[in-house]
């Protein structure tokens, strides 16, 4: 207990202090000394008598692949022919002043364009009051009908519609095949129908374009009926 409380007194804690660095300061004298007074030092070295292996070391060379492009195609010339002096013409030009005082004359109206006029087809009612009826009856049509060789010969026989447009005069303006039998029947049967005169047909008492299937019948034993 009494050394501590000597130490904590300031004047001991500075001898303490002083005593500390001339310890250190003779230390690192002392070691420069040896070093310099006794440099050689024997070291003691540890040798390996491990077997050693020869190895060489060859040199790889390095191939270099050398790529040349093909040349572009060849372009054909072109051949331009030059001009001479004598294929030039003289180029008159004519007053580039503007008269103000000259009346201009208004441009001229644009062309019209032509109105095109679509014709509606004509509209033919399928059943009105009176409907058309040959004139002459079935055997007006059945007159103008040929019973074609090749339907004959064939053995073809049976019954062709015809759709008749009869218009207001009772002429039949277009034909249609409804149904047919082949072998020349149906273009015998729509000739004899388009060739025949109707009546008219009418709708309150007036004449109005009409359709109207008509039948044809055609047999070996009887010609056509």
């Amino acid at each position: 207990m009494g050394l501590l409380k000597n130490i904590g007194k300031p004047e001991n804690r500075y001898h303490y202090k002083l005593v500390f660095k001339c310890s250190v300061i003779a230390s690192l004298l002392l070691f420069i000394l040896a070093f310099k007074f006794f440099p050689h030092i024997e070291k003691s070295t540890i040798q390996y008598d491990a077997p050693q292996e020869l190895f060489t070391v060859e040199d790889i060379q390095q191939t270099k692949q050398d790529y040349t492009p093909p040349p572009p195609p060849e372009k054909p010339p072109m051949i331009i022919q030059a001009i001479s002096d004598d294929d030039l013409e003289d180029i008159e030009f004519g007053e580039t002043e503007i008269n103000f005082d000259q009346e201009l004359s208004a441009p001229p109206p644009p062309p019209k364009e032509e109105i095109k006029v679509v014709e509606e087809e004509p509209v033919y009612f399928v059943a009105v009051e009176e409907m058309p009826f040959p004139i002459g009856g079935v055997q007006a049509i059945l007159s103008l009908v040929v019973y074609p060789e090749i339907a004959r010969r064939a053995g073809i026989e049976g019954k062709v519609y015809v759709l008749a447009y009869v218009n207001e005069e009772g002429t039949v303006t277009k034909t249609e095949i409804l149904k047919g039998i082949g072998g020349g029947c149906d273009e015998a049967a729509e000739y004899a129908v388009k060739h025949t005169k109707f009546s008219p047909g009418k709708q309150r008492g007036k004449p109005v374009k009409v359709k109207v299937m008509v039948p044809v019948v055609f047999r070996l034993d009887a010609g056509s009926t």
